[in-house]
């Protein structure tokens, strides 16, 4: 369903759920830019920006078994709604452990990150080969992408201590806005991981593809970002969600 704003021959409008961090929303809209196919400024995607950073830390919440971010996340879907947004997006990973609970409380679709990026890493006709995980240590907790990936990979690697606190190191490095040592810690576990048989790496915190960019990684590296910005991108043009959920998770819900 379109908003009111909207009139017969334009986009759904994005609802973005962001702050978290800002560095990283805002890579995220740049994404949705880069990927609508457009020749003036009404034919690009419609988005509201819910840009709130005082959000309690996701990862944190969620290792020390507290919901303090829900409410937060909760507060900006109505208020996203309230603006006319008619689907949700939300550019960080950790933050949806809580995707369950606020779509049902939601009256439009949440794009799940993981689904979108999972559909699009299996949809290119050949086995994604050996992939590990860079993400925070809460989204590792919630098996969001092993849940979706175990199964559809050649071999699922999760990061030993060491490269963790090099990817915690990045995460906080560029929410610090310290872009060089983001780069360097996450260059360093990426190659770790390398190391250790990856053929691709899972960029599952929206930090990371600010440091680790396309240009430099290639192929190597799954923006997840990416991936959630493409199916934004879908949405809005064809009035529906470009996924469905796989039948096991639906199952377990």
């Amino acid at each position: 369903m379109l908003s009111s704003m909207n009139t017969s021959n334009q986009f759904g409008c994005i609802g973005i759920l962001g702050g978290m961090g800002p560095a990283a929303t805002i890579d995220f809209m740049a994404k949705i830019v880069a990927h609508t196919s457009a020749s003036c400024d009404q034919e690009h995607v419609p988005m509201l920006v819910h840009c709130i950073p005082q959000i309690p830390d996701r990862s944190t919440a969620i290792r020390a078994g507290t919901d303090e971010p829900f409410a937060w996340l909760l507060d900006g879907l109505h208020k996203l709604e309230a603006a006319g947004a008619d689907y949700i997006a939300i550019p960080c990973n950790t933050a949806h452990f809580w995707h369950e609970r606020l779509s049902a409380a939601a009256r439009v679709p949440i794009i799940h990150i993981a689904q979108a990026t999972a559909d699009a890493l299996t949809a290119e006709g050949q086995s994604p080969g050996r992939v590990a995980l860079m993400s925070t240590r809460g989204t590792v907790g919630t098996r969001m992408y092993q849940s979706r990936l175990e199964n559809r990979v050649d071999h699922f690697i999760v990061p030993d201590e060491a490269e963790q606190v090099l990817i915690d190191t990045a995460i906080w490095s560029v929410k610090a806005g310290n872009i060089a040592l983001g780069r360097e810690s996450a260059q360093r576990a990426a190659a770790r991981l390398f190391e250790q048989g990856a053929e691709r790496v899972l960029l599952a915190c929206t930090e990371l593809p600010v440091v680790l960019t396309r240009e430099m990684m290639g192929a190597t590296a799954v923006d997840c970002t990416d991936a959630l910005a493409r199916a934004c991108v879908v949405a809005s043009v064809s009035g529906r969600v470009p996924y469905h959920p796989l039948p096991e998770l639906e199952a377990a819900a």
